[in-house]
């Protein structure tokens, strides 16, 4: 199937195809997620990677897709298409219907590409996306983008239902086939351990320094969507990204004077929300999520990150930094997993919520092993990943910066577009942004 060119033909020549596990899964053979899996349901990841043509020698989209019928046998259930009970819960039937693979060429070369800078427009054009439904038994809820650059090199597109898992559990996926198209490389059919789509149980972290609230403040209740996952904004939202290079983020940490070293997502953080406050001529907001890496090992489909509600009782557009950013410290939070997951099973899943942006969310991304995907032992030249269906107050992702460097970050702030707007200069103000990023 052949679809038009992109508005601006940097992307063409799209065609669209399925791939899916190589060996049938079984009869009646379901997944069910689980409440707080459920709570994701109109959230989206999207994640590109960029590869030069040495990185990407010798390589087809005949031999790429190959290789997936491989390592689609372990990740079937992202090959499975959602139902619903009785009772209007989803779960997945896996039924080997596949993921929808897109090829496409670009006009450009990579080099060109990187020198865009518009790092939103890049991820639009190199990922092909679609929200799940309204069809829900026609929806897959994964799309695989290979596009190809004049110069021969090649990016790889991911859109991922956040239903499935968090980001960690999507970049582990995207890992696992580089390693499965080395196996196959290097020696033939793989032989690879199966892994079991089972969750992890949710170990909740309690601080004890905060009474547990009777409901979760870190998402926001919705009106039913029916079998259209997507979230209704009030406003248009617009994306913003920009590197900050291991000098930038050092500096930004010396704003902020703790005898304990604030670490540098915190710091970051602290800077962004007192920045997001002055544009809004306000106290707040007052109240954010944040959201880190759980403790437990990654499995197939699992939410595991954890998610922590924290409240400021004063004004943040005016305080010290570093009293900010010690709100954002893990010890602070309560982390509202089990909360979230309570709400969602009282009401058998069927509950329409939006989390990223339901408040201002932080994201910590850092330990997201982005540039984990080798071609030919080769690492991207860029990686990134963002969230689509945030809600209105907006979402901060903190992401690694650079292949090459553990102290670079790559930030993607989402935002209504007016705010946005406002917000450039005095993110320039504080030092995040360099003349170059604008």
């Amino acid at each position: 199937m052949v679809i038009p060119e992109s508005e601006n033909g940097l992307v063409h020549s799209i065609k669209f195809s399925s791939v899916g596990p190589g060996y049938a899964t079984g009869s009646d053979v379901v997944y069910e997620p689980s409440g707080f899996d459920l709570a994701m349901k109109l959230h989206y990841l999207t994640g590109v990677y960029v590869f030069r043509s040495h990185a990407v020698q010798g390589l087809t989209t005949k031999l790429i897709k190959e290789t997936m019928f491989y390592w689609l046998n372990d990740y079937y259930v992202t090959c499975a298409r959602f139902r619903r009970s009785e009772t209007g819960r989803p779960y997945l039937k896996c039924n080997d219907c596949g993921a929808r693979f897109i090829d496409a060429q670009c006009e450009k070369t990579v080099e060109e590409l990187l020198e865009m800078k518009d790092y939103g427009s890049i991820q639009k054009q190199l990922v092909y996306h679609q929200p799940v439904g309204p069809e829900l038994s026609f929806s897959p809820p994964i799309y695989l983008q290979v596009t190809w650059f004049k110069c021969g090199g090649m990016s790889f597109g991911l859109s991922w239902a956040h239903v499935l898992g968090d980001a960690f559990s999507a970049v582990d996926f995207i890992n696992k086939w580089g390693q499965v198209l080395a196996t196959i490389r290097a020696c033939g059919q793989p032989s690879l351990p199966k892994l079991s789509p089972t969750r992890p149980s949710l170990r909740i972290q309690k601080s004890g320094i905060s009474p547990k609230p009777a409901n979760p403040i870190s998402v926001k209740r919705v009106d039913p969507v029916g079998d259209h996952w997507v979230t209704a904004n009030n406003c248009k939202m617009d994306t913003f990204s920009f590197h900050l290079t291991s000098t930038q983020v050092s500096h930004l940490q010396s704003k902020i004077k703790d005898p304990h070293q604030i670490p540098a997502f915190e710091s970051l953080c602290a800077i962004i929300w007192q920045c997001i406050a002055k544009i809004r001529h306000g106290f707040g907001p007052n109240i954010v999520t944040v959201c880190r890496k759980g403790s437990e090992n990654g499995k197939l489909a699992s939410n595991i990150q954890i998610v922590s509600a924290f409240e400021a009782d004063f004004s943040v557009g005016e305080v010290d930094l570093e009293k900010l950013a010690e709100v954002l410290c893990e010890k602070a939070g309560m982390d509202e997993r089990s909360l979230i997951e309570e709400a969602m099973e009282k009401e058998n899943g069927v509950m329409d919520l939006v989390f990223y942006g339901a408040s201002l969310t932080f994201v910590n991304w850092e330990e997201a092993n982005v540039y984990g995907l080798e071609l030919n032992g080769e690492k991207a030249d860029f990686g990134s990943y963002t969230i689509q269906g945030v809600g209105d107050e907006g979402t901060v992702i903190v992401l690694p910066g650079a292949k090459d460097s553990d102290k670079a970050r790559f930030v993607t702030i989402i935002l209504p577009e007016d705010q946005l707007l406002k917000l450039k200069p005095e993110l320039r103000m504080n030092g995040l942004l360099l003349e170059t990023n604008l």
